[in-house]
């Protein structure tokens, strides 16, 4: 029976609250500049089913073709190289294992980039938001863009391209084409960046709106995949060596429609990603890589704990039995994947406490916490089979205290008790034999 996946109609934003779990706080808020796309005709919602398929018959002549040359010139190489596909595979050393952080600081001028690195972080991970109709980054994200890349130098950029929030949730075909030409855009003005996130957090109502239609079923994933198909095809054709990441789902949801806060659950989630890929009949599915955000309930909980078995959440601790199998099935043995986000918040003591704003309302641990809690993730993480990288968020605190202070510097730039242990972590990050 073919997977009953249909693309939902644009929907209000959510009536209430959002779903469970740490990782649902606000953004840093960023307002890009409007360049206007041209209006698609015939543009507006469609059935999954007949958008994916008519994308693949209108390039089915031309692609058999291409793809028949191509795979006897590849097949051709690798016979007079003397080696195998398979046996080339095996040979390939696994890049070496890479920790970052997620900070949108470094957008800003100040000394955010030079303290990220000097923490030891070897990757960045920076936003770029979309919004409905924005089909090019105006002149001053741009500006942005190249001057993080400026003072980035080595060290490794992670672009998530998201819109902000689920009332502008790309539905459309007109949107989806639009968020594909602003991506494709903003990678060639900015050829040093070599990794692309699609998207963030798909899978709760916060950022992407309906989750389900009026039968319960799951239109958010269909749709999801419709758009990082758009922008996978968009990007190789234009920038072949980036590296594309989808997934970027939060570790928990409820699978429940109706209760004001629909959300899935990951495992539903990549279950659904899959059946809608199946439906498109393409061999190859169009991601790189699976990017992940294993946040913890709540801070206090060591981030190398595994959820219970029957549970639909999946934690770092629960790649072999739950991440690895449903992304195997999903779309394929051997989906590279990378921790983008995992997040440990710190107390603020008293003498910085007038540097940040609001209340906290989550359960933040000391500093020295922290530095366990991070380097136990690292080294988990670092020995999972597959898993490339960890991007922790933040390196810098937010402000304001219903956001984040999970860096190792507070809010002010200076470090924390928990930097110099976690740096040690990161210098000494790799799987230890035996």
């Amino acid at each position: 029976m073919q997977p009953r996946l249909r693309l939902p109609s644009p929907a209000a934003p959510p009536p209430g609250g959002i779903g469970d779990g740490l990782e649902e706080r606000p953004r840093r808020p960023r307002r890009p500049a409007f360049v206007r796309a041209r209006a698609a005709r015939g543009a507006g919602p469609v059935p999954a089913l007949r958008h994916l398929r008519a994308r693949l018959a209108a390039r089915a002549g031309h692609g058999a073709h291409e793809r028949a040359v191509h795979g006897a010139l590849l097949l051709a190489a690798l016979t007079l190289a003397g080696c195998g596909g398979d046996d080339a595979r095996e040979r390939e050393a696994p890049p070496e294992f890479l920790v970052g952080a997620v900070d949108d600081a470094v957008r800003h001028e100040g000394p955010a980039m030079e303290q990220l690195q000097a923490a030891g972080f070897r990757a960045v991970g920076i936003t770029s938001q979309w919004q409905p109709e924005l089909a090019a980054p105006s002149e001053e994200e741009r500006a942005v863009l190249r001057d993080v890349i400026d003072r980035a130098g080595e060290t490794r950029i992670f672009l998530a391209v998201y819109h902000p929030g689920s009332a502008t949730t790309p539905l459309t075909e007109r949107d989806r084409t639009a968020f594909a030409s602003y991506v494709t855009a903003l990678l060639r003005d900015a050829p040093e960046i070599q990794d692309l996130i699609v998207g963030n957090e798909p899978n709760l109502n916060r950022f992407w709106m309906p989750q389900f239609d009026a039968n319960g079923e799951n239109v958010a994933a269909p749709a999801y995949l419709a758009l990082l198909l758009e922008v996978y095809d968009a990007v190789k054709r234009e920038t072949p060596d980036v590296r594309v990441w989808g997934g970027a789902l939060a570790p928990r949801g409820i699978d429940r429609p109706g209760t004001g806060r629909d959300t899935h659950s990951p495992t539903t989630f990549i279950r659904d990603l899959g059946a809608a890929f199946r439906v498109t009949g393409r061999e190859k599915p169009p991601l790189d890589g699976f990017a992940f955000h294993p946040y913890p309930q709540s801070s206090s909980a060591p981030p190398d704990e595994p959820t219970n078995p029957a549970s639909s959440q999946i934690l770092l601790a629960d790649y072999e039995e739950k991440l690895r199998p449903l992304l195997d099935e999903a779309f394929g043995p051997g989906l590279p994947v990378l921790y983008s986000e995992l997040g440990v918040e710190t107390v603020i003591p008293a003498e910085k406490r007038s540097l940040y704003e609001g209340e906290e309302p989550g359960t933040p641990v000391d500093e020295e916490t922290q530095a366990d809690f991070y380097r136990r993730a690292i080294e988990l993480a670092a020995c999972q089979d597959g898993v490339e990288g960890l991007l922790l968020f933040h390196s810098l605190d937010e402000p304001s205290l219903v956001g984040f202070q999970s860096g190792v510097h507070y809010v002010d730039g200076t470090p924390k008790s928990s930097l110099e242990p976690v740096r040690e972590a990161i210098e000494n990050a790799g799987c230890a034999e035996g």
